[in-house]
């Protein structure tokens, strides 16, 4: 065990509190005007569905993986593969969203100064994979405690930004509210929903929590209730300074561009923008590597279920990190930065990610039928209501994701249906149906592990 309640919680705010203020806020203002800050406050409301949800189930089956581990809990395993391999790939593509947003921000830091700093932004991004990959592959405990340093101090940087914005946001920006019409907020929920996604990290780390079942519930509601609380500060500070059109121009640099109006300098720092950016950069690198932690670690989760290969699923004899799982999602989220644009980047994350939560909520109501008595520290309130709502706003919001969008996640589960034949073929995968709860396994010590 090596994160603490506050470690856990960072995580998750970590990953909640980035992309989706830095990178995404502009893209929606884009898509639905002033009504972006209705998105992101309903986005809150349906996330907390799942969110109650997820506190139940990790209070009840404290192990690692997150919504993949609860799935296979309850159903057989090719359900459950489909969960693990969605929830992977959802942290493997938001890395990249991470990445991208990292290096653009990295850039507009420079710019600031005068500097032009040479290269691509792609660069920048896979230097920034490349090197919290390697931080995780070390030390997890080096990891989380770094997550929880960068986390508290971006949350300072937006109390600075919320604190003088308010004095200084005009509420005369967001007349007329709708400019795009109201059906516009869907597609803008749709979007920006990965940005509430961050939660379901913490579950994905549960076994090197301090008394999980009591813990891990906290860190998922208190994640959620911060983020919610800075992401509406936020946004409703970049629209009433900034405008609706001006922010939407700006894109991935829309929050640094707001702060220039109306920040003063700051000693050594220099300009309100200065210090938004250097905020948006500590940001992305705290999402960047509260991904690089999930996705490792639902890989890992299946490799010991034995849904993936086997060694997935071992902790490295010397550092004690699943570090076949860190290199094969580090794989993918590098390719994912090279070739696939933000947009799509941001719209694939969150396409998987409501299709998970169905599964997730869905996950709570089989288990509460097939085992009543199992024990649950945590139970959610308005039982059955609750994870039936969760389930019907992530459907719609899933319905309202483009076209091809739908496309790619299609291609991406019909090569994940082609692994799991080629696997069953050569007898790597594992029981098929839902194994017993069971009480979790303790991680191995470099002395107990043989690689």
């Amino acid at each position: 065990m090596s994160l603490s309640l506050l470690d856990a919680t960072m995580v998750g705010i970590g990953a909640m509190i980035g992309a989706g203020i830095f990178v995404l806020t502009g893209l929606a203002v884009d898509i639905s005007g002033p009504a972006a800050l209705l998105a992101f406050a309903l986005n809150g409301g349906v996330t907390t569905f799942t969110a109650l949800s997820y506190a139940e189930l990790a209070s009840a089956i404290p192990r690692n993986g997150g919504g993949y581990a609860y799935v296979r809990e309850v159903f057989s395993a090719p359900v459950a593969f489909v969960m693990g391999w969605t929830r992977w790939f959802t942290y493997m593509i938001a890395g990249s969203l991470y990445a991208l947003g990292f290096a653009s921000n990295f850039l507009e830091f420079g710019h600031i100064y005068g500097v032009t700093l040479p290269g691509q932004p792609v660069l920048y991004a896979l230097g920034a994979v490349v090197t919290l990959v390697a931080l995780n592959a070390l030390s997890t405990e080096a990891s989380g405690r770094g997550e929880t340093a960068i986390t508290l101090v971006k949350i300072a940087i937006l109390g600075v930004f919320v604190a003088f914005g308010l004095t200084a946001a005009d509420v005369g920006e967001f007349d007329p509210f709708f400019t795009e019409g109201p059906l516009s907020l869907l597609p803008a929920m749709g979007l920006t929903f990965i940005a509430f996604q961050g939660y379901d990290l913490i579950a994905t780390v549960t076994e090197e929590v301090e008394n999980p079942q009591v813990n891990i519930p906290r860190a998922i509601l208190l994640s959620v209730l911060v983020t919610v609380v800075v992401y509406l500060l936020v946004v409703f500070v970049a629209i009433g300074t900034l405008g609706a059109d001006a922010l939407a121009g700006a894109g991935e640099t829309a929050i640094a561009q707001a702060a220039e109006g109306f920040m003063p300098a700051f000693p050594i720092i220099g300009s309100g923008a200065a210090l938004i950016a250097f905020g948006a950069v500590f940001s992305t690198i705290s999402a960047l590597n509260a991904v690089v932690i999930g996705s490792s670690r639902v890989a890992f989760a299946m490799g010991r279920e034995r849904q993936l290969p086997a060694r997935l699923g071992r902790f490295h004899y010397r550092y004690g990190t699943p570090l076949a799982a860190i290199l094969v999602s580090a794989v993918v989220m590098l390719i994912a930065v090279v070739v696939v644009p933000i947009r799509i980047v941001g719209n694939l994350a969150s396409l998987f990610s409501l299709l998970g939560f169905i599964i997730v909520n869905y996950a709570l109501i089989r288990l509460r039928r097939r085992q009543p008595d199992l024990q649950r520290p945590f139970e959610v309130p308005f039982y059955p209501l609750t994870p039936i709502l969760g389930i019907a706003c992530n459907v719609l919001l899933g319905l309202f994701i483009d076209p091809f969008t739908w496309i790619l996640a299609i291609g991406w589960l019909l090569f994940g249906g082609g692994v799991y034949l080629l696997l069953s073929r050569r007898g790597d995968i594992g029981p098929s149906g839902p194994p017993e709860i069971q009480e979790p396994e303790p991680i191995q010590t470099a002395e107990q592990t043989d690689d």
